[in-house]
């Protein structure tokens, strides 16, 4: 399904994408999570639960756990329990999760070549909005 510049579906020439029985809902909702996405972006290789945690300042063991079901439940991700003791568990990218990386890329391309734009926005919009 093409998605128009207005935000229509393209192909169908309507805008079921905005409905909330839409199939794509929870899956863009998923994948537009920011947890979901430094979690993708940090699997180029298996890595492991502590070392995931330690690549993403700030989120909490709760949010990452909950992350990576999510992830492996849509599969995006899946867990391998590693034959060590303790028991270790790694997550890698499935084809599926793999595929994502060049669309996350082009937007994480777009963020940085216009933060300093939105930043300026921001300050703009918050002097005009205290005055």
């Amino acid at each position: 399904m093409a998605i128009s510049e207005t935000g229509a579906d393209a192909d169908a020439g309507n805008d079921t994408v905005y409905r909330s029985d839409c199939p794509s809902r929870p899956i863009l909702d998923q994948i537009a999570d920011k947890w979901s996405m430094m979690v993708m972006a940090v699997l180029d290789k298996p890595t492991r639960f502590n070392e995931i945690k330690r690549r993403l300042e700030g989120v909490t063991q709760r949010v990452l756990t909950q992350t990576l079901r999510r992830l492996e439940r849509n599969g995006m991700i899946v867990r391998r329990v590693l034959p060590t003791s303790p028991v270790g568990v790694e997550y890698s990218l499935t084809p599926l999760g793999k595929s994502l990386r060049e669309p996350f890329g082009r937007l994480y391309e777009w963020t940085v070549n216009n933060a300093d734009e939105i930043r300026a926005h921001q300050m703009d919009y918050d002097q005009r909005v205290q005055s």
